[in-house]
């Protein structure tokens, strides 16, 4: 993604349907990530949230890392050449699609969100190799069924060859009467056989105290956060079969670098699955 050197878009003019007079969690992880494309309201949110959790920079970047991994395991390892990515932010080099493809040029990711800054960026997102291709849907996670039908998914995913499905940091921004887990079925049950399911989730199991703290200052600010417990992230998994090394610590899923030195200092659980 090519971001604008005049620095964050504090006095710009924001893209339609942008509201900046509240806070956006995709702006709001920009910022952490050190990016240009979020506001002032993003950035109080954002430092509201580390004063909370001092290391939430570093957790943001784990979960990128996660990401990274995840791609080239899924495509080296499990053949994988089919990506739908839901929730996606607001786009970081390196993308999805750019590592993907960087080890199979011919794998085709979908892009989903439903920012209209993520949505300023899609042509960003649609930088793919000449064998592959990228494309952005422009959905909502708590209509999955939108997502399924959209055309531009079905012109560039088959859904009769295993798709990767991934959600990072994604479910913890739907309440429990939002039903994440029957959204997520829904997306589940149009896969074929072989195909996988990531996905990071904050918890509070690491730390009650700061991830309460957290949830507090989202509140105040109308973000919805919502930590889950391991066993309520293993849920979501449900019928499908675990890759080692299950769910653990977003640091300590098959990391680079041999085990972190403490795995659970990022607040995440992390956890693949593949569609028996």
């Amino acid at each position: 993604m090519t971001r604008s050197d005049a620095g964050s878009r504090t006095d710009g003019i924001p893209p339609s349907g942008v509201d900046v007079s509240v806070p956006h969690s995709a702006r709001v992880y920009d910022w952490w990530l050190g990016g240009k494309d979020n506001f002032a309201v993003d950035r109080a949110m954002g430092a509201a949230l580390i004063q909370a959790i001092p290391t939430l920079r570093m957790m943001a970047g784990e979960n990128r890392r996660f990401v990274h991994r995840v791609a080239r395991y899924l495509v080296t390892h499990a053949g994988i050449r089919q990506f739908l990515d839901i929730g996606t932010g607001i786009p970081t080099r390196p993308n999805l699609h750019e590592v993907a493809q960087a080890l199979a040029p011919e794998t085709r990711v979908v892009y989903v969100d439903n920012d209209p800054i993520v949505l300023a960026h899609a042509r960003a997102l649609m930088i793919s190799s000449e064998e592959g291709r990228s494309e952005y849907v422009h959905a909502d996670l708590r209509r999955p069924e939108t997502v399924l039908a959209d055309a531009r998914l079905a012109d560039t995913l088959d859904l009769t060859q295993p798709v990767a499905l991934t959600l990072i940091a994604v479910l913890m921004l739907l309440r429990d009467e939002d039903e994440p887990g029957e959204k997520l079925r829904t997306l589940m049950a149009a896969l074929p056989s072989g195909s996988y399911l990531a996905i990071t989730h904050p918890t509070q199991d690491f730390n009650p105290t700061e991830m309460g703290a957290a949830v507090a200052a989202a509140n105040q600010g109308h973000i919805t956060l919502v930590p889950r417990t391991r066993a309520e992230v293993e849920r979501f998994f449900d019928g499908w079969e675990l890759i080692e090394p299950g769910i653990v610590p977003v640091m300590a899923w098959r990391p680079d670098a041999g085990a972190p030195d403490d795995p659970q200092a990022a607040y995440y659980w992390a956890g693949v699955a593949r569609k028996p």
